[in-house]
């Protein structure tokens, strides 16, 4: 299943739609399918790219 995660590169920051707690997270490394974020209140979570679509957050 091709979804936007495919996009994310080292560095976008984003956040996971079910688990706002989580706050926003910076993507460390996106290989294949799996996508390891660093998340400001959880930490490292790597994500299964192709059960989650993380949410990208756009900074001005």
């Amino acid at each position: 299943m091709d979804n936007l995660n495919a996009f994310l590169e080292p560095g976008a920051l984003v956040m996971h739609p079910t688990e706002p707690e989580w706050g926003v997270g910076q993507v460390q490394s996106n290989i294949a399918g799996k996508v390891t974020v660093n998340f400001r209140e959880t930490g490292k979570v790597v994500i299964d790219g192709s059960r989650v679509v993380l949410v990208m957050v756009n900074v001005d």
